[in-house]
């Protein structure tokens, strides 16, 4: 592409078509962690790709920046598996290296003895040479990365180590409710999670529009959806309250200025800004969300959609603690 085209413009030149729509990457590593794994403790994974279940054994590095990283530490802490799976936090700012571990003593991992997680990517697989993403399960016994498939990696946090959940841990995945579930987070995804992406991400104005169209679409029937119940399921927690939570709240300090979402702010929708604050303010939600991470992460690594590299200071956290009116 020459310089000035859509491609040499976009943040993610292989992810933007020659429309200037943005695709994201397919997740490079697919391995499992599973209950029926036939591999025995300590060992690899299965002819299936399937590791064992070993309480200790695997390390979850995430950026607290990251919607789809954030999906698994909110699952995390609802299930009671903090002593069980580890966790590693990157620094927010991504530069061309990728995710670096500058918060840790010697700007290395404490268990993996790693400085960054292009290491663990490279050592799973030394072809590899696309973005190196986060959530990422890293095996601490050979050093490579079991997961980079945060839809399958959430979702196994509730199916498959189930052995290790907490007394009382709510059943974020109810086999019941599947058939309705899997359908509405697939919508939340395509229209809203990487919905605001392909609007922030793209390089053409019919691209662009389609997804604000799509994303806004899917919030005003979402809206209505939440009128007459507290979740989106009903009055218990889902892993569908978990996905959407995770857009909702980096909505107004990110998305709609930066990403150009900008129809309405999270704040100007009366049902969903309320259920968002009551899932803020319960525990495993608000006590995940690190807003500074989020906003010097956004604006500061994304230099071709912020090229001055001003972090705005606002809006308010406080407002995530306001009264809701749903519980």
């Amino acid at each position: 592409m020459q310089p000035g085209g859509k491609q040499d413009s976009a943040q993610f030149g292989r992810e933007t078509a020659a429309d200037g729509a943005f695709v994201r990457q397919p997740n490079r590593f697919t391995g499992r962690v599973t209950r029926d794994s036939r591999s025995a403790p300590g060992e690899g994974p299965d002819e299936d790709g399937h590791w064992p279940v070993e309480a200790g054994r695997y390390r979850l590095v995430v950026s607290l920046a990251c919607p789809w990283a954030h999906r698994s530490i909110i699952d995390r802490e609802l299930l009671g598996l903090q002593e069980a799976i580890s966790l590693a936090v990157v620094d927010p700012i991504r530069d061309e290296k990728g995710w670096r571990f500058t918060l840790d003593e010697g700007g290395k991992d404490p268990v993996l003895g790693i400085g960054f997680l292009s290491e663990a990517y490279l050592a799973t697989d030394p072809e590899f040479t696309g973005r190196v993403t986060v959530p990422a399960l890293v095996d601490t016994v050979t050093g490579k990365v079991v997961s980079n498939d945060y839809p399958q990696l959430s979702l196994d946090l509730s199916t498959e180590w189930v052995d290790h959940h907490a007394a009382g841990a709510p059943d974020l995945y109810p086999q019941a409710l599947r058939a309705e579930l899997d359908p509405l987070m697939a919508d939340i995804f395509t229209d809203v999670n990487n919905g605001v992406y392909k609007a922030g991400f793209a390089t053409g104005q019919e691209a662009y529009e389609a997804a604000y169209d799509a994303l806004f679409a899917r919030l005003d029937v979402l809206e209505e959806r939440l009128a007459d119940r507290r979740y989106l399921m009903g009055e218990a927690i889902t892993e569908a309250d978990v996905r959407l939570f995770t857009t909702l709240v980096r909505f107004d300090a990110v998305y709609h200025n930066h990403f150009k979402c900008n129809r309405q702010k999270l704040t100007e929708f009366i049902n969903l800004w309320a259920y968002a604050r009551d899932l803020y303010q319960t525990h495993g939600f608000g006590d995940t969300v690190d807003f500074d991470h989020i906003k010097r992460h956004y604006y500061l690594t994304h230099p071709k959609i912020n090229p001055t590299g001003v972090v705005p200071k606002g809006p308010d956290p406080l407002r995530w603690l306001t009264p809701h009116a749903r519980g």
